[in-house]
């Protein structure tokens, strides 16, 4: 007679889902499976009845390219929701694609910027209710980050994350599971391109296109001056309307990036500043940690050692260290009940 293991099949019918829902990217992360989804927070609806016709990478490949009946947009704005009916299609169509059982009630572990307003949190939690959640448990973005680098911050030492994300930084000093000193800025990867987008059209008179800026930012780009091969850039002359290419230099890029990087490392230097003494001596020790894919533009790390003096280090898998702390506490509720909100 076999015997059924009543826990192994709640979980297969909950489908627990961790979830780092970005301005830039969602990240899913189901129980006993790790990480499932990773796309873009983008949707693609009709304008005559906002019916979602795509998500994620699907939408992302319309950027740009939709005739006047569709319209693409991004429903999370400087890192929390701006479209909520829109925010909902796009989790339960990125839900959709992890082909979750229809019995599913999952529990939901959302993370959220450590800024956000009360307002601001409840609608993250209603979002994961009216996605089936049986229950929604938030953690602040830094806190998860931490988790997800292998920090154990349950102990009376200080460490200090910088989390640079699409739509916002999350500066944070960690200590004895929770955060002592905060700062937060809704200056991140898509101001980033912004700028780079804006130096195009003032300095060049070309039009290029938030995508192109983008990749124009992760290939030349950069926060120190460095060596890089010029790049040929293709957009629309706004004199005469016409395509056009020209070539830029990475010392371009980085003047077009100087505003939003001295914004970060500025915000960081008042993190700092606010923190007790004891724990700045930690920090001083352990090095400040950067992640989020914000931590990727070249030099970063190495201007915010210059301004402050103290180490900095990248974490390993900066893109995912939020998903993943937020998947550790998914997998143990329990241990990690402290750093829940």
């Amino acid at each position: 007679m076999s015997v059924i293991n009543f826990p192994s099949v709640i979980n297969w019918i909950s489908g627990d889902i961790a979830i780092d829902l970005g301005t830039a990217n969602t990240l899913i992360w189901m129980k006993g499976r790790g990480i499932v989804i990773n796309e873009p927070s983008i949707v693609t609806r009709s304008v005559h009845d906002d019916t979602i016709v795509a998500v994620g990478n699907e939408a992302k490949a319309m950027l740009g390219r939709t005739h006047r009946d569709l319209e693409t947009i991004r429903p999370l704005q400087d890192g929390v929701i701006a479209d909520f009916r829109m925010t909902d299609g796009m989790l339960q169509g990125f839900i959709r694609k992890i082909n979750l059982n229809r019995m599913s009630r999952p529990r939901m572990v959302i993370c959220v910027p450590s800024g956000v307003t009360e307002v601001e949190r409840r609608a993250v939690k209603d979002s994961g209710e009216r996605a089936n959640a049986r229950e929604v448990y938030l953690i602040e973005e830094p806190v998860a980050a931490a988790i997800g680098i292998g920090l154990d911050i349950s102990q009376p030492i200080g460490n200090i994350i910088v989390d640079i994300g699409g739509g916002t930084t999350e500066i944070a000093v960690i200590s004895l599971n929770g955060v002592v000193t905060k700062e937060t800025i809704r200056i991140a990867g898509d101001e980033m391109d912004e700028a780079v987008l804006q130096w195009f059209r003032n300095e060049h008179k070309l039009e290029i296109g938030l995508s192109m800026s983008e990749t124009i930012k992760k290939s030349v780009g950069s926060a120190m001056k460095m060596s890089a091969e010029p790049i040929a850039v293709k957009g629309r002359d706004l004199v005469s309307g016409i395509p056009k290419t020209i070539e830029v230099s990475s010392d371009e890029i980085r003047q077009a990036l100087k505003d939003p990087v001295n914004a970060i490392v500025e915000a960081v230097k008042r993190c700092l500043e606010q923190t007790p003494p004891e724990l700045a001596a930690d920090i001083l020790e352990r090095g400040i940690i950067l992640t989020g894919g914000g931590s990727l533009l070249k030099g970063i790390d190495q201007i915010i050692r210059e301004r402050t003096r103290v180490p900095v280090n990248v974490s390993e898998e900066p893109l995912i260290s939020v998903v993943k702390g937020t998947g550790m506490v998914l997998e143990n509720l329990k241990k990690y009940e402290a750093v829940l909100l």
